[in-house]
């Protein structure tokens, strides 16, 4: 791919992602919806736990689990 190719292409993605910022609305979360119940908020320490400290954990175990249940031939050698 040329540089003027490489250029256009920028200048699109990077228009396109403008534009669709500037199209979007902001959320109105400070009106609440008939129905709305929010509950308590969650620590720092929760937040991490659960969105960083959780996924870590299964994708582990969930690796550990297909190596010790591989049952592929062993390469020797």
């Amino acid at each position: 791919m040329d540089k003027k190719n490489a250029l256009r292409a920028g200048a699109v993605a990077a228009g396109s992602t403008l534009m669709m910022l500037l199209m979007t609305s902001p959320a109105l979360a400070v009106v609440r919806d008939d129905g709305d119940d929010p509950g308590q908020g969650i620590s720092v320490a929760e937040t991490v736990g659960l969105y960083v400290a959780l996924p870590i954990v299964l994708f582990l175990v969930i690796a550990g689990l297909v190596m010790v249940l591989d049952k592929s031939p062993k390469q020797q050698g």
